[in-house]
């Protein structure tokens, strides 16, 4: 047994080393083939003899089962979000105020920031024990078994040290494009980029799912640790490496801010980028001395230590061959550029919003128009300006049609507002969108009944009004494409759990105008149920917190019509709440509580409006300027002076999508 072990070893301990030159250093010193008999002796030998097996075996990397469910780690230190900068002005005030707070020069370290995703790393003695996603930054996925698949990562670190790191998880370009190709030539969906693309890989219930994806990892920071002094980001990085663990090899240390904004100069770049074989979006500036770290401190969720600094939007030039008009569930009418498809930021793109009459006005966008596109916040397609010393004579200027598109009725637009609606509330496309709201995660939150699955349901004439959805039986939907057994067993158990929603979601659902998710909750916590609310005078729901003029006239009109109140009789008749249930809205309501957010600039994917109201709907406080009680700052693009301000007092900065992000980590899914 002793020439077992002892071989068992050897092996373990080669293998090690052929994976660290392989996979860290890139330097292979053996072929494939050579490697793979190595692995396959050691793979005989522990299945000849289990009880000699270890978690850090390399043979353990992939095999254990699916788990149902990630448990929650509470991380040791908190992974704070950063506060981005969109400009070198922005980085020299930041550069200010640091010195400013120390009355000290300080020097920097420049990392690339890699688009993936932040994960935490725990090792007790030199092996690695759990692995969590960043979460909330204070709680996180444990997904240990997909990290051990991950052939960068060592499983035994070269020192017995017990210590958590933090580092990012990528997929370069190249493995990308493989795994995309795989997928095409199996008929499964395609990812959208090499970010999305890790982010599912991670979240994998099914670890043997994950090994097949190719991920990789940098590590970049220690958190805590037993390990020697450390005094400097700098020398944390190379501790890093002497423990085996992969580093990026672009870091640099930085004299001063002068230094740092050359080093961002040469990684903006695009060929320099393009040089690369995974992708970055950005840089990020650390204070090098870990004293000056702890002097400054953090602000509620991010360092003031550090910042992100953005490079711009990638921008490509398409073809407007067409816009189109989609009727949405109030009736509004948006204009969708159809455009020549083109790559930027990762995915191909085919269509934009424009939003509305007036912004096609003025960026004087036509059909046959050439564009400059870029991805607000490199998520939301948007057409920057048209391109007019390109044309031809053949662009055709948009004109918003008089006529629904989608019902043939008149078209109004109410002065002062930028939307042209149709008033037509039996209006087919309005029907359709309203449904699909109905059943969206803000509202009754019926799994797996999204667009999709809605539109089928529609067309197979089984589903007119939310009602119907309660009505649906298993031999209904069996004669639908996609639906077996266990997918249409799935959908009707969801259906069914919804029905313990709280009046406020049904309220919500049923996509009164003007009547957002905090809106609905405040009116449901004052009229409580139906009843009482279809019997509140106008002076009744003005008194109610944020309903105003417009919105006690809009649900006055809505339960005025008798199709809508029909519609609320059925869905009680069906078994749905007739109550607020309290403790569900509080419960939801104290995911943001405690926190001060500010909204400003252009946002894509949402109103402003809509927006705070989810951000008030989560218990956050919402207000119009900024201050040191600000916890953060949500800036689209055209964010002003508030983007300034936020900047000098050391407010967090989130774009659109690390808003909704964040939002994902506590918790809250928003479609």
């Amino acid at each position: 047994m002793d020439r077992i072990q002892k071989r068992i070893a050897e092996l373990r301990s080669a293998i090690r080393l052929h994976n660290y030159r392989y996979y860290v250093l890139d330097e292979p010193s053996i072929t494939d083939e050579e490697y793979d008999r190595l692995l396959r002796e050691l793979e005989d030998l522990e299945a000849q003899y289990p009880e000699l097996i270890t978690p850090d075996s390399p043979t353990q990397r992939v095999g254990h089962t699916p788990s149902e469910k990630f448990a929650q780690v509470s991380h040791s230190q908190p992974l704070m979000g950063l506060s981005n900068a969109f400009s070198e002005d922005e980085l020299r005030a930041f550069d200010e105020r640091v010195r400013k707070q120390l009355a000290a020069p300080v020097s920097y370290v420049c990392e690339l920031k890699i688009d993936g995703l932040s994960v935490s790393l725990d090792y007790e003695e030199g092996v690695f024990v759990r692995g969590a996603t960043r979460g909330d930054g204070l709680v996180g996925e444990d997904i240990t078994l997909n990290l051990r698949t991950i052939r960068s990562l060592p499983l035994r670190l070269n020192e017995p040290v017990s210590i958590n790191v933090r580092g990012e998880v990528f997929i370069n370009r190249k493995h990308f494009e493989i795994l995309n190709d795989e997928r095409r030539r199996l008929g499964e969906p395609v990812f959208a980029n090499p970010r999305n693309a890790a982010a599912g890989s991670l979240r994998q219930l099914d670890p043997r799912v994950t090994a097949g994806r190719p991920l990789d990892i940098f590590l970049f920071g220690v958190g805590t640790h037993t390990a020697p002094q450390i005094e400097t980001q700098g020398e944390a990085l190379a501790y890093l490496s002497r423990l085996g663990l992969r580093t990026n090899p672009h870091a640099k240390i930085c004299r001063d801010i002068s230094e740092v904004l050359d080093f961002i100069r040469q990684w903006q770049e695009k060929s320099r980028r393009d040089s690369l074989h995974y992708d970055i979006d950005g840089v990020v500036v650390k204070v090098n001395e870990l004293a000056a770290q702890r002097a400054l401190g953090t602000t509620a969720r991010s360092p003031r230590w550090a910042m992100a600094y953005k490079f711009p939007a990638e921008q490509v030039i398409t073809k407007v061959v067409n816009i189109d008009v989609q009727v949405g569930r109030t009736g509004a009418l948006t204009p969708l550029a159809e455009l020549e498809p083109v790559f930027v930021a990762g995915s191909t793109v085919s269509r934009a919003t424009l939003h509305n009459e007036d912004i096609v006005r003025e960026r004087d966008i036509r059909i046959g128009d050439y564009v400059v596109l870029q991805k607000a916040g490199d998520v939301i397609p948007e057409i920057v300006r048209s391109l007019p010393e390109r044309r031809d004579g053949s662009e055709v200027p948009f004109q918003m049609p008089a006529e629904c598109p989608a019902c043939g009725s008149k078209v109004v637009r109410e002065p002062g507002e930028a939307v042209t609606r149709c008033v037509n509330g039996r209006c087919p496309a309005q029907r359709i969108e309203k449904l699909i709201h109905f059943a969206s995660k803000g509202a009754m939150d019926i799994e797996g009944l999204g667009p999709a699955s809605v539109i089928q349901l529609v067309e197979a004439g089984l589903v007119t009004s939310p009602v119907d959805f309660y009505r649906l039986k298993k031999e209904d939907l069996l004669q639908l494409d996609r639906f077996g057994e266990k997918s249409a067993d799935n959908l009707l158990a969801a259906i069914e759990q919804s029905k313990e929603q709280p009046f406020s979601r049904v309220l919500f659902g049923l996509g009164i105008r003007l009547v957002g998710a905090e809106a609905a909750r405040e009116v449901a916590a004052a009229a409580k149920d139906f009843a009482s609310l279809m019997a509140f005078s106008k002076e009744e729901l003005l008194q109610i917190p944020g309903v105003g003029e417009k919105i006690a006239q809009s649900i006055l009109d809505y339960f005025a019509d008798p199709e809508n109140r029909e519609l609320v009789a059925g869905l009680l008749a069906e078994g749905l709440l007739a109550s607020e249930d309290s403790d569900s809205a509080s419960e939801q309501g104290e995911v943001l509580a405690g926190l001060t957010f500010v909204v400003t600039g252009r946002l894509e994917g949402f109103t402003r409006s809509a927006i705070e109201d989810l951000l008030r709907s989560l218990g956050a406080n919402v207000t119009s300027g900024v201050s040191r009680q600000t916890s953060y700052l949500v800036a689209g693009p055209g964010a002003g002076s508030k983007l300034a301000k936020a900047n000098e007092l050391g407010i967090p900065v989130l774009t659109e999508a690390e808003l909704l992000e964040l939002l994902e980590g506590r918790g809250v899914s928003v479609d």
